[in-house]
């Protein structure tokens, strides 16, 4: 900004003296653009409108379901009232029916940003344009007093600078565009009925309804302000308006508690500010009546663009328990821990009558349902459209070790075990000695038949290895003789069959030729010594390029290679982020004993964080092009961070300082 624009602050700076300002014109049936995207992302395609990147959106929730803002202003992902409802709006896997909330200037000539309300989950989204400057202010509240305490998505729009006019047009698409619904006029707003549910928008600006939807054109200059609001109706109100006291207190306390719980938060180290957003984005995807912490709020979003590997991740993974509680309990959030191992504890008591686990769960802790195919266009052409997930009836046998290495760390770290739960951990202890020779699908959830896979024999091992320490510290009773047997042949099995000494490497199953990144593990759960020569040979095949024979390009890790290892689904798939912070967490504990991993681990963890998107967000994969792929954010991505941040910092605080040149 020119000083002369800056020194009068009611004054709007011409185009050229804001950064990056460009004209974008509006899309056919949009409310506008102005989105850093792509050309091949702005044009029309076949008449489908186009969609915004994935990694251009944040995300809002209120600790039962969680909207996907775009940087249009537009929300074009919301399932209500839970993370595993129907949805609301899913413009995001059709942008003509799948229905979408906008807020955004009426011109195409502008330009936008977004930000979140420091050390909260309350997202801003800034427009920027030659008459005038506005933002849109929106979160999910919490925090408020009882009485006041409504299910509410606020969107809140502010005049910054000079005259800004605005359209807003809300056009819900219930249970994935499936179900129809019909709009009425109520006093201050509209009510849109379904057949699954009501929902109220009230607003301070007259609405109207075209269709099945509520719109609106509206100016603000600066200093004015307009808002709505839509969540469940309030049948004890005369009016769906929210006065502009409640307006401000709904939006204090929401900010205040999400400050306030952030500032529980130990971690001091390097990266506060990713590991800061980590624990906001976890602490968001985590259902607050149960505890239970989903795996993303999105379906079907792809791992390759035009590809068929797109699934639904809202759910709760047993795989996912270890590392959230680790990556809880290391940064300071040991309530948040005891919730979560209270869901998991409620689960142990809920086997299957083969005395089994289930693979996943709906936040409330029933079985996650089986796929369903959706009519929805998919992004950007990417299908089938699934909700549900058919890993729920696949064996894996990972999913013991991950669960019983959770209670372990929080038996050690969090508090003491109960003996009522020891008994079915006992009990599944006992089944893993009876089934981990058999095969299985993995931890990958692949559809290409069952293996001998050497992470889920790893998972095996680490069960019964933390049943004997969990009985040994707390003198429970255990079949311990036995228990030392199993542990100790799984041990040599892993040893005699995944190691190949051709290829100096752990491979991904028994007697194959092929990698796999899940081997990184073995040094985290102490399998191997992190310097073994068995695991830097591991890591040194890992992080040769694929056409080595490797998993690593440009510092992203591939999790395997569908091509080498057929995983039984067509296509290809982008770098998984997981494995990237893996990589770094297996170099950091190598780098102990060798200062040069150490550097390699900094390096890369640093370089990793920059495919985070503009707000700090991770999406499950990374493409080649540094786009995001898959459901988008996702939480095993965060935990993973968390666990490579807090663990890279104190080694590089041991590490010598290195004197300049």
């Amino acid at each position: 900004m020119s000083s002369a624009a800056a020194a009068d602050p009611n004054k709007v700076p011409p185009p050229d003296s804001v950064d990056g300002l460009r004209e974008v014109e509006p899309q056919p049936g949009s409310v506008g653009s102005g989105a850093p995207r792509h050309q091949e992302d702005i044009a029309r395609e076949g008449g489908v409108l186009a969609y915004q990147p994935i990694e251009s959106y944040g995300v809002i929730g209120d600790m039962r379901t969680a909207a996907l803002v775009g940087t249009t202003g537009s929300i074009d992902w919301l399932c209500f009232p839970r993370f595993d409802s129907p949805s609301v709006f899913a413009a995001l896997l059709d942008s003509d029916k799948g229905g979408r909330f906008q807020v955004a200037p009426t011109t195409g000539h502008y330009r936008s940003t977004q930000r979140y309300w420091p050390d909260s989950n309350v997202l801003v989204t800034r427009f920027l344009s030659r008459s005038g400057v506005a933002e849109v202010t929106d979160y999910m509240a919490v925090g408020a007093r009882p009485e006041r305490h409504r299910r509410r998505l606020v969107r809140q729009v502010r005049g910054i600078r000079g005259t800004m006019t605005l359209r807003v047009r809300c056009a819900p698409a219930f249970d994935f565009a499936r179900a129809v619904h019909r709009v009425e006029a109520a006093d201050g707003g509209v009510v849109f009925r379904s057949p699954l549910l009501d929902l109220a928008l009230g607003s301070d600006v007259p609405l109207q309804v075209e269709g099945g939807a509520a719109v609106a054109d509206f100016s603000l200059e600066e200093g004015e302000e307009a808002s709505f609001v839509l969540g469940e109706p309030d049948t004890n109100s005369g009016g769906l308006r929210l006065p502009p006291g409640l307006q401000h207190e709904l939006l204090t306390t929401t900010i205040n508690y999400w400050q306030h719980w952030l500032s529980k938060c130990s971690y001091r180290g390097r990266w506060r500010e990713m590991v800061h957003r980590s624990a906001l984005l976890l602490k968001l995807l985590t259902f607050d009546p149960t505890g239970a912490i989903v795996a993303a709020p999105t379906c079907a979003l792809p791992e390759e663009i035009g590809g068929t590997r797109n699934w639904d991740y809202r759910y709760t993974w047993m795989r996912d328990a270890a590392y959230t509680l680790y990556a809880l309990l290391r940064i300071g959030f040991a309530e948040e821990a005891a919730r979560f191992m209270t869901f998991l504890e409620a689960r142990c008591r809920e086997l299957n009558p083969d005395g089994s686990l289930q693979i996943l769960y709906r936040v409330d802790g029933r079985p996650a349902p089986r796929e369903e195919l959706l009519s929805l266009a998919g992004y950007r052409g990417s299908r089938p459209v699934r909700v549900g997930n058919n890993a729920v009836g696949q064996l894996q046998l990972d999913i013991y070790g991950e669960l019983i290495d959770a209670v372990y760390l929080y038996n050690k770290h969090g508090a003491p075990i109960s003996y009522d739960l020891w008994v079915p951990l006992r009990g599944l202890i006992d089944w893993v000695c009876d089934n981990w020779h058999r095969e299985d699908e993995g931890i990958w959830e692949t559809r290409g038949g069952r293996r001998h896979w050497v992470y889920s024999k790893l998972m095996c091992w680490l069960a019964v290895d933390r049943g004997l320490r969990i009985a040994g510290k707390r003198s429970f009773p255990a079949d311990r003789d036995h228990w030392l047997r199993v542990r100790d042949e799984i041990y040599l099995e892993i040893m005699a069959c995944g190691w190949s000494e051709k290829h100096k490497a752990f491979m991904q199953s028994y007697n194959s030729d092929t990698l796999d990144a899940s081997s990184l593990m073995m040094p985290l759960v102490f399998f191997v010594a992190p310097n073994d020569p068995k695991m830097l040979g591991t890591i040194d095949a890992i992080m040769r390029s694929p056409d080595e024979g490797g998993l690593v390009v440009n510092n992203l890790v591939y999790r395997y290679n569908p091509l080498a290892s057929p995983d039984g689904l067509p296509g290809e798939e982008g770098t998984f982020n997981t494995c990237t912070f893996w990589l770094v967490d297996a170099l950091t504990r190598a780098g102990r004993v060798d200062a040069s991993r150490l550097d390699e681990a900094r390096n890369m963890f640093e370089s990793m964080l920059g495919y985070a998107n503009h707000l700090g967000l991770y999406a499950e994969e990374t493409s080649m092009l540094g786009e995001a792929l898959g459901n988008f954010p996702q939480a095993f991505t965060h935990l993973a961070l968390i666990s490579a941040a807090v663990n890279l910092d104190p080694a590089l605080d041991a590490q010598p300082s290195k004197a300049f040149a």
